[in-house]
Parts: C-alpha cells; structure tokens; sequence
C-alpha cells in the first residue's frame, strides 16, 4: 500500500484540522459507495503556530492561563474533537497526522495507538534515547533515570470514524518546554514533558529527525511512502480532494 505524505511546513491549527476533516470525509464517502472507491492514505505533517488543543476527555482547568492572556503571548486556545486532554502544539515539533482507513491495515485502535509509539520510540532510539510506554497512558516517555522520573517526548490523540483515522501525534524535538509550564500536560500533574534537543543537550536537525520517523513508519505499517513537500503538497491535497468527490483515483494507490 502507498502513503501520500504532504510535509505542508507551518500551517495554523484551524487549516490543519479542516483539511485533515475534508480528507477523512472524502475517504468515508469512497468506502460507503457503491462499489466501494479505493483512494489514498495520507499522511500530514506540520508544525503549528503555538496552539494549546483540549480533547474531548479533557477539562479547560488544566490550562493554567486565561485566553485572552494566552493571546497576549501569541498563542490560541482550541476546544478539538480528539481523545485526550491538553496539550500544546508549536514551533520544533513534528506534528503528524496519519489519515488511514483501518480497513486496510488492522481493526484496531489500540493497536494502531501502539504502533504509532513504536515509530517514535524507534526514532529516539536512533538518536541513543531509550523510549518507552507507561501502563495505562498514552505517549511516548523517557525516563525514569539518573536525570529524573518519566516525561513525555510525545503525545498522541486520535478520531477515528468508520475506521478512518485524523489527529494523530505531536513529537518535541526542539520544542521550548516552556510553554507547558502554563498547562498541565495531558492531565498529568506528576510527570513532566521533554524534548530530543533538552535529552541530548544540543538542538537537533528537524528534517533528520522526520526522515528517521517516516523510515519506521513505512517500516511498522508496511507501505510505501510518496512525498510532497511545500506547494506541491497543498496541490496534491486539493486535487485528492477534487477527484475523490467524483469518485476517482488521484495519486498513490491505497
């Protein structure tokens, strides 16, 4: 199976979740015609303007600032239609978001989850950081060790519809922790939130660290990756998204 992968550069929030919808929609709408219409999966990658996104199961007192002070120090607040609680999103992440029909692949989220963590957990491994799970809570951590107790390098929360998945995972490379300092962090008040660059004590190459991550995903999922990058990638969407609401192939094959 093929994988369009759109590295669409910065894009705020909002454009990113209604493309990631429109997408999601036009792979629905392919599976439910009669007969079924085989469109591509996709998978956008990006980095956000500072943004603080609430889940569905998560409560606005865990962020710790009013929004028109958040305002103030450029940053949004979005209530999205994700699991999970709060989290940030900004500048030094990699910010993926798988868009797959389940289908293909396997009927099941916690194992889709997992699989997800396994990519970055390989990828840390590639940079000597050993990477794990916590029972019982989603993300990938590092830690406990001799620099201190877990902390969280990556949050994932998903939506899945029909078995067509959005949102997806939010990975720290050279993200300013700071910014979490005016959160608590998924929910999480006993644990804290790192980066690659604050783990290896030196900023690392975000492109570099995107090729590592796409290796292991192709690899774990066992697709084939086609990549569009820029304007290109913004192109490639929208005739996706043209040609899938006549009911017509467009770009890689699923």
């Amino acid at each position: 199976m093929d994988v369009a992968v759109c590295h669409l550069g910065q894009v705020g929030y909002r454009e990113a979740w209604e493309l990631q919808r429109e997408v999601q929609a036009r792979l629905i709408a392919a599976k439910r015609s009669i007969p079924p219409a085989h469109l591509p999966h996709s998978l956008l990658l990006v980095e956000h303007p500072p943004v603080y996104t609430l889940g569905k199961s998560g409560t606005r007192a865990n962020l710790l600032l009013s929004e028109p002070m958040l305002s103030e120090r450029g940053a949004e607040f979005i209530p999205v239609d994700r699991g999970g609680d709060i989290t940030f999103h900004g500048p030094g992440q990699l910010v993926g978001y798988p868009i797959l029909d389940l289908d293909h692949f396997f009927k099941d989220i916690h194992r889709y989850l997992r699989t997800l963590e396994e990519a970055i957990m390989l990828t840390c491994a590639d940079y000597g950081l050993h990477a794990g799970r916590i029972e019982g809570r989603t993300g990938v951590w590092i830690g406990p060790d001799v620099r201190g107790p877990e902390r969280k390098i990556c949050a994932l929360g998903i939506r899945c519809s029909r078995w067509v998945t959005m949102h997806g995972f939010a990975f720290n490379m050279n993200t300013d922790l700071d910014w979490f300092n005016l959160i608590v962090p998924c929910g999480i008040s006993d644990r804290g939130v790192t980066s690659l660059a604050h783990e290896l004590g030196r900023p690392v190459e975000e492109t570099e660290v995107a090729a590592r991550f796409l290796k292991h995903f192709a690899g774990l999922f066992d697709v084939t990756l086609i990549s569009f990058h820029g304007s290109e990638a913004f192109a490639y969407i929208r005739s996706f998204l043209k040609d899938a609401s006549h009911e017509t192939v467009s770009g890689p094959a699923p």
